[in-house]
């Protein structure tokens, strides 16, 4: 389905020269460092013990002399140590789930809301939607940012939301079939129990107003955006963000050329560093995806370890620089009898293999001290299970070089997504 160009004008920012974004970048970042120095109980205490002071900036080079921020940190300065303002100014609080310890606490001034609705705006746009648009919006509406984020941006545009959240998979193709959205917001994952539930409902989505998607909060490959496409009708193209940084909006990759992720460095300065020594990486080169935040005010985030694994490249649809498809996250990471492998890399195989689903799911457990790992999937064709297990086993031992276990089921056995998809579940 042909896509109605964008007609509105782009910000002047995403078209400067380097030269002068370099010099926006620089400023501001000087703003945000004192800003955090001066207010935030964590980085007082965390720019004195290493120390730095705002004023050793002079260069964003000089960035470098500052210290990384973790999610760990975030957590030992529970709940409000982290903030930069007063509690009067600040007009929203999120908190995780914290399933691993005490949560992780982020919040937002006014005009923090305000930087974060048009930088998610400007994504809706670079993705090729636009004010006439509805938008069905499928992330999460609970403790994190996700569908808060997606809707305020979708308001700022112009276009109609039509908030969801995750779950009542059922629901949400009648409602999508009866409300005719344009574009969607999901995770990916998602998206594929939506498609299940299309072709469950005898839904036929070159049928539906459906033209876009919005696909983010989780590592997918390229493969998976074909696989979305190709069952659904509708163009597939990635945001990026993290509730830490600001939420979805922080990267969003353009319509026109599908490449990456464009970075809104006008907000959001990237670096990428080695995640072992987490010594700085030159563009182009692999490594760890590191944020500090140039215009925040509640929770200025300095040089935030994503464990986001990508590269920086050249900026193409915009001034601003790309980062290339997030597939995995260092944490993410099986070291399986010395081997490191990630989900993403199992995917890709996986989608490779005719009569096998994107539904999979990776069990690691330990025989005899040594790891063992069982990639479990649904079929699509039961006449030729056997041959398309033994297949995946013969792609992942050639191509990433461990020995895997693959169990074939039948369709609908394996636990579905209801937002970010768990892939690996560690037995050892």
């Amino acid at each position: 389905m042909p896509n109605p160009p964008c007609l509105d004008p782009l910000h002047p920012i995403e078209t400067a020269s380097v030269d002068e974004l370099r010099s926006l970048q620089l400023k501001r970042l000087r703003h945000s460092l004192q800003h955090a120095f001066n207010n935030s109980p964590m980085y007082q205490d965390m720019f004195r013990k290493h120390d730095v002071h705002p004023d050793d900036l002079n260069s964003l080079d000089d960035l470098t002399k500052f210290p990384f921020t973790t999610k760990q940190d975030l957590r030992d300065n529970y709940p409000f140590r982290t903030f930069a303002t007063e509690m009067e100014n600040i007009v929203r609080i999120h908190a995780s789930s914290g399933t691993t310890g005490k949560p992780t606490v982020v919040g937002y001034t006014k005009n923090d809301i305000d930087t974060w609705a048009n930088v998610t705006a400007r994504s809706i746009r670079a993705a090729g939607g636009q004010a006439a648009d509805k938008i069905h919006v499928s992330y999460g509406y609970g403790l994190f940012t996700g569908g808060l984020g997606a809707h305020y941006g979708a308001e700022m545009l112009g276009c109609t939301v039509i908030p969801f959240g995750g779950g009542q998979t059922e629901r949400q193709v009648q409602l999508i079939a009866d409300f005719d959205p344009d574009i969607i917001m999901v995770t990916p994952s998602y998206m594929l129990n939506i498609a299940d539930e299309m072709e469950r409902q005898g839904v036929d989505p070159h049928e539906l107003s459906l033209r876009l998607g919005i696909f983010g909060a989780e590592p997918w490959t390229d493969a998976m955006r074909t696989e979305i496409e190709a069952r659904t009708d509708i163009e597939a193209v990635d945001i990026y963000g993290l509730s830490e940084v600001i939420g979805p909006g922080v990267a969003q990759e353009c319509l026109a050329t599908k490449d990456g992720p464009t970075i809104w460095e006008d907000h959001f300065y990237p670096e990428i560093v080695n995640p072992e020594t987490g010594l700085p990486i030159a563009d182009g080169e692999e490594g760890e995806l590191v944020f500090t935040s140039l215009t925040k005010e509640a929770m200025p985030i300095i040089r935030y370890r994503t464990r986001d694994l990508t590269k920086l490249l050249p900026g193409t649809a915009r001034t601003m620089r790309r980062m290339a498809k997030i597939t995995g996250r260092s944490d993410d990471m099986m070291i399986i009898r010395g081997v490191n492998v990630f989900p993403s890399q199992i995917e890709e195989h996986l989608l490779s293999v005719k009569g096998l689903s994107p539904h999979y799911q990776i069990e690691l457990d330990k025989e005899h001290h040594l790891d063992v790992m069982t990639v479990n999937v649904e079929t699509t064709n039961a006449s030729s299970n056997e041959a398309n297990g033994e297949e995946l086993a013969r792609r992942i031992k050639t191509y990433i070089g461990v020995t895997a276990k693959v169990i074939v089921h039948d369709s609908g056995t394996i636990a579905r997504s209801e937002g970010k998809a768990k892939r690996v579940i560690d037995n050892r």
